[in-house]
C-alpha cells in the first residue's frame, strides 16, 4: 500500500509541478464498477473520475485498486487512483469520498513539519467479511459433506454448501437434509438432460421446471438453473444461445417462486471462454452469451447472476501480467465486470471460484490445464488468492455469494478436480485459515 501511495503522490505532484505539504491523507480499497460509481461518474473503471479522457480510451477493465485523497496544509485536496499492481493510475477531477471512509475531523492546527508521525491515515478497508456490506456469504462445493469437509468449511467461515443434482437421478431430499442438519444453507446446482432438450425443447423445459419447483418445495435455499449452458458439453449442439436458455430460466424461476418464494434463483454460470470468437455450433463466448441473455430479459428471472472463475494463475488483485497474455477471463476483476456490464443492476454469485495447484499431486498437471508450467501455483498462493477473492468480492458491494471450487474433490486426471481442492493430500487446509481470517474468525 505504501508503494501505491507514493505512486499516487508522485502523480499529483508531477501534475502540480510542486511537492505537497500534507496535513493528512486517506486511502481505501476501491471498486470502480459499483452501482454507486456508475451513477456518480457514468462510466466503469479506473478512469471514470477523469472527464478529460475520451470514452473509447477509458480503461474500463481496471475496476479494483486504491483511492488516495491528499489534503495539504493549505487546505487543498487532491485525489488519485492506483491499480493494485501499480501499473495504472489516474488523477481524479474532483474529490469524492464515500461517507463510510470519511476521515475524522482534523486537529485545529497542523504541525509545520511533515514527520511521518504527523500524517493521519484512515485505516485500509480489509476487515472481516461481516464488517462489509450486508448480504455477502461464503460457501464451498463439496464432493461429500463428510466430517472433514464440515470441519474445514466451518473453520473457513462458510455458511453455504453447494451440491449438484440431476433431473431423473436425485430429488435433492438427502442433500438438503444433510446440509441443514449440519448448520449450512444449501445451493443446489440443478442439471438436466441436453438430449431431451434437443428432442423436445418446450416439453422438457416444462419437466425441468417441475423438477426445480420440487427442489424448492423441499427447502433448497438457492438453486442454480443449469451449468455452463454456453457450451455443447452441457447444451444441445447447434442450439447454444442465451435467448434459448432464458426461456428455460424463466420457466424455472416462475416454478421455483410459486413453490417457495424464499428460494434464491441463480442463473446458470456460463463457462468463461473466448474460444469460439462469438458463437458456433459448439458454443458461445460467455460475454456474447450473457449479452443474448440480457437482450432476452433474463434479469427479470434471477435473484443473482451466476459466474464462474477458475483459470486464474495470479492474485485476484492483478489486472495484467498473465504469461498467457490478456483475456478478461484470466483476471478476477475483468471477469466480474464481464457479467456486470450486461446486468448492471444485478448481484453476482460466484458459483464456482477456484485456483488450481498441482502441488502434492501424484503427477503433473494435465496439459490442458498446465497454464504456467514454469511458475506453477503453490498451495500457499491458492490459500492467499482465495482469501483475496473473498475480500474483494465482499468489498465490491456487488457480490452476494462466493462458492469455492472446491472443498474435497479427489479426482486427479484429465479433469484435475483435486488440484482445486482446499483440503490437500495429507489433510492440510491452508485456505481454511486464510479464508477464516477474512470472514472474521
Amino acid at each position: 500500500m505504501r508503494r501505491a501511495m507514493q505512486v499516487a503522490r508522485d502523480l499529483i505532484e508531477d501534475d502540480l509541478g510542486a511537492p505537497m505539504r500534507l496535513k493528512r491523507w486517506l486511502f481505501y480499497e476501491d471498486n470502480w464498477s459499483s452501482r454507486e460509481s456508475a451513477q456518480l461518474y457514468g462510466f466503469f473503471g479506473i478512469d471514470s473520475c477523469a472527464a478529460g479522457i475520451a470514452p473509447d480510451d477509458k480503461r474500463d477493465h481496471i475496476i479494483y485498486g486504491w483511492t488516495f485523497t491528499f489534503t495539504t496544509t493549505a487546505g487543498a485536496s487532491h485525489q488519485a487512483r492506483v491499480s493494485f499492481d501499480l501499473e495504472d493510475s489516474v488523477i481524479c477531477d474532483e474529490v469524492h469520498i464515500p461517507p463510510q471512509y470519511a476521515p475524522a475531523p482534523a486537529p485545529a492546527a497542523a504541525p509545520a513539519g511533515e514527520a511521518a508521525a504527523d500524517v493521519q491515515a484512515a485505516p485500509v478497508v480489509l476487515g472481516p467479511a461481516n464488517a462489509g456490506p450486508a448480504g455477502f456469504a461464503l460457501g464451498g462445493h463439496v464432493a461429500s459433506l463428510d466430517g472433514a469437509a464440515i470441519a474445514a468449511m466451518k473453520r473457513s467461515g462458510m455458511t453455504w454448501v453447494k451440491k449438484q443434482v440431476r433431473h431423473g437421478i436425485s430429488d435433492g431430499r438427502d442433500v438438503i437434509g444433510q446440509a441443514h442438519s449440519n448448520g449450512f444453507k444449501i445451493l443446489l446446482g440443478a442439471l438436466g438432460s441436453k438430449e431431451q432438450l434437443a428432442s423436445n425443447f418446450d416439453g422438457y423445459v416444462a419437466q425441468f421446471a417441475e423438477y426445480v419447483a420440487h427442489l424448492a418445495s423441499l427447502g433448497a435455499d438457492a438453486i442454480e438453473v443449469w451449468n455452463e449452458p454456453n457450451i455443447d458439453r452441457e447444451w444441445p449442439h447447434g442450439q447454444v444461445n442465451g435467448a434459448a436458455y432464458t426461456r428455460l430460466l424463466q420457466a424455472a424461476y416462475q416454478a421455483i417462486k410459486a413453490a417457495n418464494p424464499a428460494t434464491l434463483v441463480i442463473s446458470g454460470a456460463p463457462a468463461p471462454t473466448g474460444f469460439f470468437g462469438g458463437c458456433k455450433g459448439a458454443g458461445c463466448d460467455d460475454d456474447v452469451y450473457m449479452a443474448q441473455m440480457a437482450q432476452a430479459g433474463a434479469a427479470q428471472y434471477m435473484d443473482c447472476l451466476g459466474l464462474h472463475y477458475n483459470e486464474g494463475v495470479l492474485s485476484p488483485t492483478r489486472t495484467g501480467g498473465d504469461p498467457r497474455g490478456f483475456y478478461p477471463s484470466y483476471f478476477f476483476g475483468s471477469m466480474l465486470q464481464r457479467g456486470l456490464q450486461y446486468f448492471p443492476s444485478s448481484k453476482v454469485c460466484w458459483t464456482e471460484l477456484g485456483y488450481l495447484s498441482g502441488e502434492g499431486m501424484p503427477s503433473g498437471i494435465p496439459g490442458g490445464f498446465n497454464w504456467t508450467p514454469n511458475d506453477p501455483v503453490t498451495v500457499a498462493e491458492q490459500a492467499q488468492w482465495l482469501a483475496e477473492a473473498a475480500s474483494l468480492s465482499r468489498s465490491s458491494g456487488r457480490v452476494s455469494m462466493m462458492i469455492v471450487w472446491n472443498v474435497n474433490f479427489t479426482a486427479w486426471g484429465a479433469d484435475p478436480q483435486a488440484g482445486y481442492a482446499m483440503i490437500r493430500p495429507g489433510g492440510g487446509c491452508p485456505a481454511c485459515d486464510s479464508l477464516g481470517r477474512v470472514m472474521g474468525l
